[in-house]
């Protein structure tokens, strides 16, 4: 086993460490006070004798040389220093100027190895530069000026547009600060252009979004015209867009032109872009025929759907049928460059169908996904809009354009635009032709399938018929059951039936399947509101309202719920919120006075009744309320026109009419309430109350007329006193009781009065009427009072109610009765 083990030989080998401690004595500091020649050097010009460098000075001191042994051996030398090429004990001395570092006779005194001097301490410190130098506050200002642009942009990007410019600003004045030190300092051709072109960009960009449109253009100048700045022509597109903001469309083109011929042929997609502003400045002044050569010119040479899209709209507006094809087949041969085929893996390798996966969602896919749906939105605009032109009519436009595109890489878009074509029929009420391309859509896939139910679902929901809408709406939501709008209109198929449990459902699992279904979530609001459930119902629609800030109907109904909440306050300032988004709406006006009224606020109520009947001046309510609003602050005038308003509205109501003769009384006019009363009496012969009125008018007028009157009252009393026995009659032998009627006035309109203290009032004083059976003539016994009062009585008598006033044909005959005998 020992064989293979090789010892090393104990012979004599050259140790590979010899020498190093041995040092020439020059550098033997220590044993410079023993070398005479060193001091005799030091005291006289003795060192500045030419040096013996061919032998060895005899009279040289020998002095010994330390070994690794610790021996010293002399070496004679005249100044200390040894010979080059020379001799010594038979060994000659290597011709070279460099030592072994680090190995020195201080290892012999025990120091430590230190190759490198570490022990010497560290190094001085570096001189200071001299900040006060030219050089040195040049290059700080120029670090300052680079920062505030920095910062500028940086601000702009968040939307901090005034900052942005006061940036621009101060970097604007540190640049020219910076300029003249440096002319100052050194020649100007050392000053740094790129710097100063950079701040002077940034400046105008800051003007031109902050829309201080000339200090850009000014600032653009600067640039444009500093023949040192180079490709600063391309500028003038930024200064062809603020003329084109401006409206200034022969200078944008102008400079859109400029700009044009400064970017070279190599340079195609910038020609492009500057080619497209052409196009949309002539299209925005109205030139159409330019507009087309631009995009003719753009599509031949680098054909894109924005182009074939804007080319499109132009044959439209000059009303080129045929070009407006073509265009429309030139917009739909633009490529896409997507390749779909990469997002399907093709084997079952788990590598390739996890590199699958990470690209499906990419921002390259977003991006195709984004550019894919911008090519459709394109094609179905232009489709919608050029078919109902191209051809005699828009059903025949519709189906060249679905033929068309079904021969195009858009296959899917031809049902899309089948169902365009049914929302077509349905905007020109032909609802039949509508119903039946949706019906027929119904055997195609299930995307197609589901969206044509939804909307014969719709359609039928519209007409009344639940039970076909529901139907529909089943057949929607088994063909996709991610549809929101399909669930959306099952939950109010539901919903119209009652069952707004089920409905609540419906709208939830819509939303679930599409969170900004904003249908969904205002129908779920609808349904807590029927359910009484008003917290979560105000959640809804706060969260609607988070979503569509200036929706009318999502505020109205917000302050629905507060007021049914009994939260009037905060309901008026909803209101408030609608008023300032629709300012003309009567109904939400109406709302407003009501709630004002509530409040017994009556000048903002009738201030906001007054605006309601502005914009609706058939409101029979708002007209009721606002006649009553005059009436108790005594302007009978001014409650004439809104009574008449009325009675034309409501010529069947009788109301209307005694009202108007009766502020004709109060006002004063007795020939023209009395001409309104006999009007009313041709209109309505078997009115008690109008007969009455014009008795006693007629009496206090002294016309002959009266006993007529009374004549026919009495008739028309005895008539309905026999009426009433004959229905009394029958009660009591069908075994019902009633409480007797007192004879009085009010009786004969059919009113039961209570102990209330109105109605005390009233029975108190009948008895100094006529009685029931008694003729209602001028000849009778018992004197009428000549003091005629309105109808309506002294207003501190008149109920107070905090909802709108209404008046009905019963209280305006009982306060004419009671009130006629009050003491004056």
């Amino acid at each position: 086993m020992m064989q293979n083990v090789h010892l090393a030989p104990e012979t004599d080998e050259d140790d590979l460490y010899s020498g190093y401690n041995d040092y020439n004595p020059i550098y033997d500091v220590e044993e410079l006070e023993n070398d005479a020649a060193f001091q005799q050097a030091v005291r006289t010009s003795h060192g500045r004798r030419p040096p013996i460098t061919a032998k060895i000075s005899s009279t040289a001191v020998t002095r010994p040389i330390a070994t690794g042994c610790g021996s010293k051996t002399s070496l004679a030398s005249s100044i200390g220093r040894p010979m080059t090429g020379a001799i010594q004990d038979g060994v000659t001395r290597p011709m070279t100027a460099v030592r072994a570092a680090g190995f020195t006779k201080a290892a012999l005194r025990g120091s430590a190895f230190d190759p490198l001097g570490q022990s010497r301490g560290p190094a001085p410190p570096l001189e200071a530069k001299k900040k006060d130098s030219p050089e040195e506050k040049i290059k700080q200002l120029e670090k300052e000026v680079n920062e505030l642009v920095e910062e500028s942009c940086i601000a702009s990007s968040c939307g901090d547009l005034k900052l942005a410019l006061e940036k621009a600003k101060d970097a604007g004045r540190k640049e020219r600060v910076l300029v003249r030190q440096r002319e100052q300092v050194t020649t100007p051709e050392n000053i740094n252009l790129d710097l100063t072109y950079s701040v002077l960009f940034n400046l105008a960009s800051q003007y031109s979004v902050n829309e201080m449109y000339a200090e850009a253009l000014n600032t653009y100048q600067v640039i444009v015209k500093n023949k040192m700045f180079s490709n600063a022509g391309i500028l003038k597109m930024n200064m062809g867009n603020i003329y084109l903001k401006q409206r200034n469309y022969s200078k944008a083109i102008k400079f859109y032109r400029m700009a044009l011929d400064q970017v070279s042929s190599v340079n195609k997609q910038m020609r492009i872009k500057i080619m497209q502003n052409i196009g949309v400045t002539f299209i925005q002044a109205g030139q159409y025929s330019d507009a087309i050569n631009s995009y003719e010119h753009i599509m031949s040479m680098a054909p894109n759907l924005k182009a074939g899209y804007n080319l499109t709209i132009c044959y439209f507006a000059v009303g080129d049928r045929e070009k407006m094809k073509k265009a429309f087949q030139k917009l739909i041969a633009v490529p896409l460059e997507i390749d779909e085929d990469k997002y399907i893996s093709p084997s079952d390798d788990p590598h390739t169908n996890l590199v699958t996966e990470a690209i499906k969602n990419d921002h390259l896919r977003q991006m195709e996904r984004e550019r894919k749906a911008m090519a459709e939105k394109y094609i179905m605009t232009s489709a919608k809009l050029i078919a109902p032109v191209i051809e005699t009519s828009f059903a025949a436009g519709y189906d060249w354009c679905v033929e068309v595109v079904k021969a195009s890489q858009y296959v899917e878009l031809a049902n899309d635009l089948e169902i365009n074509k049914a929302v077509t029929y349905l905007r020109q009420k032909d609802y039949n032709q509508a119903v039946e391309i949706l019906k027929m859509l119904e055997k195609k896939d299930s995307r197609v399938k589901s969206a044509a139910a939804t909307n014969l679902s719709a359609l039928y929901y519209m007409g009344k018929d639940f039970a076909q809408a529901s139907s529909y709406a089943d057949i929607a939501v088994n063909s996709d059951r991610y549809n929101p709008a399909a669930l959306t209109n099952k939950g109010n198929t539901v919903f119209a039936n009652g069952d707004y449990e089920k409905a609540a459902e419906f709208y939830k699992e819509a939303l679930r399947n599409d969170s900004s279904c904003t249908e969904a979530l205002y129908n779920i609001g609808l349904t807590y509101e029927k359910l009484n459930r008003l917290d979560e119902a105000l959640d809804c629609f706060l969260k609607l309202h988070a979503i569509l800030r200036n929706s009318a109907e999502v505020l109205y109904q917000i302050a629905n719920i507060y007021e049914l909440m009994e939260n009037p306050s905060q309901a008026i300032e909803w209101l408030m919120q609608v008023v300032s988004v629709v300012p003309t709406d009567p109904q939400v006006l109406s709302k407003l006075g009501e709630l004002y009224d509530h409040e017994g606020d009556k000048s903002q109520a009738f201030q906001y009744y007054y605006e309601s009947y502005r914009y609706f001046p058939c409101n029979i309510e708002v007209i009721e309320w606002l006649g009553a609003y005059y009436i108790d602050t005594q302007f009978w005038e001014k409650a004439i026109q809104y009574f008449e308003r009325a009675s034309l509205i409501q010529p069947t109501q009788v109301k209307w009419q005694l009202m108007v003769a009766s502020c004709f009384r109060r006002s004063g006019n007795y020939q023209k309430a009395l001409d309104t009363y006999k009007d009313t009496h041709r209109k309505f012969p078997e009115n008690v109350e109008c007969l009455r009125f014009l008795v006693r008018l007629c009496t206090d007028l002294g016309l002959k007329d009266a006993q007529e009157y009374a004549r026919k009252l009495k008739r028309l009393e005895k008539m309905k006193e026999i009426r009433e026995q004959r229905i009394k009659s029958g009660r009591d032998g069908s075994g019902g009781s009633r409480g007797k009627r007192e004879g009085s006035a009010s009786g004969d309109s059919g009113q039961n009065y209570s102990a209330s203290s109105k109605g005390e009032r009233l029975s108190a004083r009948l008895r100094a009427l006529p009685g029931t059976n008694e003729p209602y003539e001028s000849s009778s016994n018992k004197e009428i009072d000549a003091s005629y009062v309105d109808p309506l009585g002294p207003q501190t008598e008149r109920p107070k109610t905090a909802a709108k006033k209404r008046i009905d044909e019963d209280d305006f005959a009982d306060e004419e009765l009671g009130d006629d005998l009050l003491p004056e």
